[in-house]
This record gives structure tokens, sequence and C-alpha cells, in this order.
């Protein structure tokens, strides 16, 4: 069945989650929408922190709204970087700002935070969680977990080789050769992957370790090599390409396997993380303290838990002269790049979603069903709905 719901105006109001720096949409990407006849409406102010002034919007052919309450009140369509889910608290004052035939996109966090959407569902928005976008090939261009996960990846080698009290690469000098730094990447994800790049492009000895043995290739041909811990686990991934929780016995025999690797290593990036669920925990304290005195463990699972026993997230924790770093929000910290990528994907799929100036929603696209979390006053996501019992209705 194909539902149109008819939209003129797209909305790209400023966001609130503290510290977010990116925004929704950046100037460029207004002609891509003004071009299939969708209007585009952006706060003012929404883009300063990404470098992006409102004089840049109107250039490209947008309109500023004056405040949040003329934004949210002329758009049919509402783009986010996070929406209510995804911004819990300071999300909770744009409710009474939204109204029954609102189309609501951007991250959404509904596995981790499905009550969220019952609030949504019961002002009978239509919202889309871009995080279930469905690892297909034609939804690549849609995907914001792979785009943000790049930079992740990127940004905490830089970050870790700040704090490293060594030299990344092997250099011969008047005072003799230095040796490289050796990096150790768990999770060969699209932030490991990354990781592994950098680190390399750096000039470091680098190492990875993924339970997936179909991303063996992948780690070999960035040029590192793979950390072998052999363990019987049946199947590893699903179906949406990412890990699967495999149970404490597993993961406590991965921390044996690791055990040497990790007190061997100078910087460590961890990334494993499995969507919805607790981070698994994959090193120890002890394990911690058996590393050199200087060295750096970068936990990009912060968010989830971390994949460190000490991981505390945004903080820097220091272990027997081991410094473990759980940031929570590294694109922020390039929030021009970020908002670039990001917004690239999410125009992308509103193209998908829209056709002559009208959005669709199509059941039969997978695109679309998978990424649908509420709509015509109720939670419709299937994975949302078990984790909230079978709820979600009005």
């Amino acid at each position: 069945m194909i539902n149109r719901v008819k939209t003129m105006r797209v909305g790209v109001p400023k966001e609130t989650y503290p510290g977010e720096t990116l925004v929704a949409l950046i100037p460029s990407h207004v002609p891509m929408l003004t071009k299939i006849g969708l209007h585009v409406l952006v706060e003012s102010g929404a883009g300063e922190a990404a470098g992006f002034e409102d004089e840049a919007y109107r250039a490209k052919g947008a309109q500023v709204a004056r405040d949040r309450a003329e934004l949210f009140g002329s758009a049919d369509i509402v783009l986010q970087v996070r929406t209510l889910g995804a911004n819990p608290d300071k999300g909770r004052g744009d409710l009474p700002l939204l109204r029954r035939d609102h189309v609501l996109i951007g991250l959404a966090d509904p596995l981790t935070r499905p009550e969220a959407t019952i609030e949504l569902a019961k002002r009978v928005v239509t919202s889309f969680a871009l995080e279930l976008m469905p690892r297909l090939a034609r939804a690549q261009s849609m995907d914001v977990l792979s785009s943000l996960a790049t930079i992740v990846g990127y940004k905490a080698v830089l970050l870790a080789a700040a704090r490293l009290p060594k030299l990344l690469p092997m250099l011969t000098t008047a005072a003799g050769t230095i040796p490289p730094a050796r990096v150790l990447v768990i999770g060969a994800g699209v932030a490991g992957l990354q990781a592994i790049a950098t680190a390399r492009r750096l000039g470091a000895a680098v190492s990875a370790y993924d339970v997936r043995p179909a991303v063996k290739d992948h780690i070999r041909s960035l040029g590192a090599k793979i950390v072998e811990a052999p363990l019987e686990v049946g199947e590893v991934e699903e179906t949406s390409g990412y890990a699967k929780t495999l149970g404490e016995d597993i993961y406590r025999r991965q921390r044996a396997l690791l055990t040497p690797v990790v007190a061997a290593s100078d910087v460590i990036v961890t990334t494993a993380a499995v969507p919805g669920q607790r981070a698994p925990m994959l090193i120890t304290a002890d394990m911690v303290a058996s590393m050199a005195r200087g060295s750096v463990i970068m936990d990009v699972a912060a968010d989830r838990g971390g994949n460190c026993e000490l991981t505390r997230p945004n903080e820097a924790v220091v272990h027997h002269g081991v410094t473990v770093l759980g940031p929570t929000d590294l694109p922020s910290t390039v929030p021009t790049h970020a908002s670039q990528m990001y917004g690239r994907n999410l125009a992308n799929f509103l193209l998908h979603l829209c056709k002559d100036g009208s959005l669709r929603v199509d059941m039969e696209d997978e695109i679309a069903r998978e990424t649908l979390v509420t709509r015509g006053g109720a939670v419709v996501h299937p994975r949302v709905q078990a984790l909230l019992g079978g709820g979600g209705t009005q």
C-alpha cells in the first residue's frame, strides 16, 4: 500500500542536545530538495556551530525562520540530527511544537530509548529513525551511521596519538631509530576500519581483532595484522551486518585470548558494539594494569557502557599510568564535514521518499518500512514494539 502525505516545507531547526554542533542540512544540500518542489526553512543560527551562516542558506534558496516556533509551525517535514529519543532531556521542549501531520526524520535511538517513540505516537507524528537504515546496496548513500562512524574512527586515533607520550611512526634520527608505536583496534566495523587506516597512515604498527570472520579480508586490505583468536561461537552477525550479543562466556574467552595483545599495545581503539545492547566488556582493569605506563585506550563504545571496564563516558581515567578515554560525540569535534556527510545522507533519504513535492510512505519499500517508527498514532516498527512489550498505541 502506498500512502501519500502532501508536504511543501522542510524545516531544519537548531540542535538542542548539549554540545551538539552538527546541523541536519548544509546550504549545498538545499538545491537538491528545491529541485523536486520542496521548500526549505532553516531556523536562524542552526548552522553556525558547523560554520554555515544564515546568509549561505538564503543564497542557496532557503528561507530563514526567526525562531523555533515559526519553524515548527511552518514546516511539514522536520529534519534533525537528534530527535527526541537521541535527545531525551532537551528534546522534550519540542513536543508542544509537534502536530499530528508532522514528519520527523533523524537519529532517534529507538532500540535504547523506545519509550520516546510513545510520546511521538501520542502526537500522531510520522517519524523515521535513521539508525534503522537497512544494510542494502541501494541504501548506502543514506547510511548516516557509516558516515558518522568514519569520523569516529579517524578522530579516535588522532586524539589517542595526542595523548600518547610516544611518536606513532618509525623514525630514523641522529639519535638512532625510533620503533613504531603498536596500535590495536578491537572491532572492524566502519569505525574500526577507519581507525586502522588512520593509524597506518600515521606510521603505526597496527593489529586488529574482530570476532566476525568475514571482516578479515578488510583488515588485511588496510595492511594491518589480524589478531587470531579462534572461537567456536556459531553465528556472530545479524542479517543487518552488525555483530550479535554473544554471551558472557564467549566474552570471557575473548578477554583471555586478547590479554597478551593488550599488554603489548601502546594504543588501543575499541569500537565493538551491538545495536540496542550494552557494549561487550572486552578489557578488564587487570588487563589495563598490564600495559606500559603512558599507554592510551580510546573507547568509542563509551556511550553504550564501554568495551573497557574502566571507561567513564566523556572522562579520562588513569589506571596504573594508562589513560582510558571515553568520548561519546566525536563527530561534533569536526562539525563542518560531519554535517556535510550526515546532511547528504539525510537529503538522499528524503529524495528517496519524496516525489514531486510530496512524501510517500511505501510499505513495500524496505528502506521506508525499516526506518518508519511511528505513524497514525501508533508505534509501527516491530523491533520497537517488541521492546515496548507490544504496546505503543494511542
